[in-house]
Formats: C-alpha cells, structure tokens, sequence
C-alpha cells in the first residue's frame, strides 16, 4: 500500500527526484489525507505552517470578505500545492482550502521538513520554484483582468490561461479539455454573474470560438481566442 502511493507521487515531476531515504525525512508517505466533498482541509487559517499537495480531486481556494460573502480565490487539481506555498510561516491571512466537486486525496507536510529537502536537493528547488512563480504570475494576470479589462475580455482569457495550463499550444488549430467547472464556478474565479457568464459562452459558442459542456471544453479555433484575447 505505501509502495502504491510513493509510486504515485514519483509520477509527478516536482517529486521525481528524491530518494527513498529523503522521502522518509519529508514524511510524504506517512502523511496522505482523504477528505471528502465539501470537507475542510483548513479554515478561516493563521498558524497553518503547512503545505498540502494534492493527489487526486480538486481544491477550492477563498476566504470570506468583511460583507461575510465567499470568494473563491482559485480551483486547483492534483499535481499542485497549497498551503504555506511561499514557505512563509503565519500569512494564510484567513484563507479556506475545501475538497471541491469530489472526494480528495492528499499528502501534507511541514515546510521545515521541506525547507531541508531543498537545501539538499538543488534540482528540486529550482523545479519547485519554477512551478510557485508560474503559479504567482497566474496571480498576477487574474488581478490585472480584474483591474483592466470587461467581462468578456477576462473569460476569453480565463480558457486562454485554462488551455495552457493544461497542455494546449498556441500553434494548434484546437485542443479539449476535461471540464470540472460550471458556469457559477467560472463567475465567481473572473468577478462576474452566472448569467452574464452563460451569456457571453453561448456568444462565443455561436462565434465557433468555443464549445462547453459538462464533460469538456473544446477550444475550437485557438487562433481566433488568441485573436480575442489580444495574443495576436
């Protein structure tokens, strides 16, 4: 059963290059959570000193403003990392993480443990680095859609970043993607309505740019959301 999971988690790059010993020391095997839809891995958090990468399942990210009103921050899948991503201790500042849309499989960890790993482990520093700036510019490039741009402009680029974060190329004629995400979802992550949102998707479905369903995204002509989004 331990050998199952370890295997698992090799299959991603960010943990490929560690030893068996060093997955001893990081204590990733002796710490795997499952968490049901709709459970808490941390709410309303202060002190949490930990960090949290997801196996299997989806992560809601958010916190709750001074009008007591949710807002979701980002929804993560496996492969990522939440929590203290920073490696700072103590600035979670009140954010939720919630089992989002199924059950969840984690393995969590203490970012001192951490901190050893990747003074000893330079190729996995530069690797976990690399994966928290990409994460820190996707950020960044929400909050400026927020600032700057109308609603369509910030859900064109909302499947823009969503295709390429899973895999689509920008020389392709179209790519597809598995949707976990309802039209409510994608309102609340661009700082929109749910009818507005559905409105502008069938606006793009009808412009041949898109199709949306509940098993899939299809991007159906990537050079015309490029277009759309000011790629090009």
């Amino acid at each position: 059963m331990i050998e199952d999971k370890m295997l698992l988690i090799r299959n991603y790059d960010l943990w490929s290059y560690l030893t068996d010993e060093e997955y001893e020391e990081l204590g990733l095997v002796h710490n795997f959570i499952e968490a049901r839809k709709g459970d808490f891995i941390y709410f309303d958090s202060h002190l949490l000193n930990k960090l949290f990468f997801i196996k299997d399942g989806f992560i809601r990210i958010g916190y709750i403003n001074e009008k007591g009103e949710e807002v979701v921050k980002e929804i993560i899948q496996k492969g990522e990392v939440f929590g203290q991503f920073t490696l700072l201790k103590n600035n979670l500042n009140g954010e939720f993480a919630q089992a989002f849309k199924s059950d969840v499989s984690l393995c969590a960890f203490n970012i001192d443990d951490f901190e050893r790993i990747l003074l000893r482990k330079p190729q996995l520093a530069i690797h976990y680095s690399k994966q928290m700036g990409q994460k820190l510019r996707n950020t960044e490039n929400r909050i400026l859609n927020l600032l700057n741009k109308d609603v369509r402009t910030r859900l064109i680029g909302f499947f823009y970043q969503l295709a390429m974060q899973h895999g689509c190329k920008e020389d392709q004629v179209s790519c597809s993607i598995e949707n976990f995400l309802t039209h409510d979802d994608i309102a609340r992550l661009i700082g929109s309505s749910r009818q507005t949102v559905t409105t502008i998707i069938n606006e793009l479905e009808a412009e041949g740019m898109l199709s949306f369903s509940r098993q899939q995204i299809e991007i159906k002509d990537v050079k015309l959301l490029l277009k759309a989004y000011g790629v090009f």
